[in-house]
């Protein structure tokens, strides 16, 4: 049952590129951010009421609200970034938010980083820059990639945010409720200028609405499949299959859009998924020789 959620956790990461490219054809950033939010509270609510029988909305935590904000500055500047260009681009988000919690353990909490983390730090942005450049000549780059790559680092940035509330808040409540509690929160803020910011973008059809009503179905239940299926996985299953997840967003991106895919695409996107995988990977602990009974006699002696 763990692995069928991780896979379907990761299967369903993969597609939000694709998604949200979809929606955009025909409603605005701001308007699939807000329904990303607000159909996601739909489909977990209906699962919290299934199992509490209840549904409660907590708002008494700081780390609520810092939550809040972090995941609605991710998601918007997602939405942004992969509305203006490629339906790969969110690959980014990943390693740029490893390097920024690497940055903020050993600079702010004052945490060791291991040379093992700073490595591996070095080859996410390695990975990063590749994608970014593409092969293309500087001042090309930095006038088509060089926008999408900033709203992505921005997400990134507002992700980070929204995990360390989630290290804090699960503390004193379930995933589910956190969750909830959150995206309530973020659908209230993403409403406030929906009426003035909302328009079309071209001609709204079923494909549209399909992919809104997934990207809410996501938000509500991936992060839940997840920590479900981190209690049955072993950890070096679970990095594995979390850091692959990239390589179905490039194969759907080229054969739903037909977005290029280079080779400074793939070969970016192996050296952070190397990256992420040497932070990850557990070290294994040196098996040290036990002492038969003669020797430690003869050590005696």
């Amino acid at each position: 049952m763990g692995y069928a959620l991780l896979f379907l956790t990761i299967l369903s990461w993969s597609f939000v590129g694709i998604l949200v490219k979809t929606a955009s054809l025909a409603v605005d950033s701001m308007t699939i951010t807000f329904a990303r939010f607000s159909l996601g509270i739909v489909f977990l609510g209906i699962l919290l009421l299934w199992r509490d029988k209840k549904l409660r909305v907590h708002f008494n935590n700081k780390w609520i609200w810092i939550g809040m904000l972090g995941k609605s500055i991710n998601y918007f500047t997602e939405n942004i970034a992969l509305s203006i260009g490629y339906s790969y681009g969110n690959i980014l988000v990943g390693p740029i938010q490893t390097i920024i919690l690497l940055l903020v353990s050993a600079f702010f909490l004052k945490e060791h980083v291991s040379k093992r983390g700073w490595a591996a730090a070095a080859i996410c942005i390695a990975g990063v820059l590749v994608i970014s450049w593409n092969g293309l000549p500087l001042g090309q780059m930095l006038s088509s990639n060089g926008l999408t790559t900033l709203l992505y680092v921005i997400s990134a940035i507002g992700t980070t945010l929204h995990i360390l509330s989630q290290k804090v808040l699960i503390q004193s409540m379930d995933s589910e409720n956190m969750n909830f509690s959150i995206f309530f929160w973020c659908s209230l803020l993403l409403a406030l200028p929906l009426p003035f910011q909302a328009h079309a973008t071209g001609p709204f059809n079923v494909w549209s609405l399909g992919a809104l009503v997934l990207l809410g179905l996501i938000t509500g239940l991936s992060f839940n499949w997840y920590a479900k299926a981190m209690k049955h996985v072993s950890f070096s299953v679970l990095v594995i299959f979390g850091n692959s997840g990239v390589l179905f967003t490039i194969v759907w991106s080229y054969l739903f859009f037909r977005d290029p895919i280079t080779v400074y695409i793939i070969c970016g996107t192996f050296m952070f998924i190397g990256g992420l995988l040497l932070l990850n990977w557990p070290l294994k602990k040196a098996k040290l020789p036990q002492k038969t009974a003669k020797q430690v006699d003869a050590a005696k002696a």
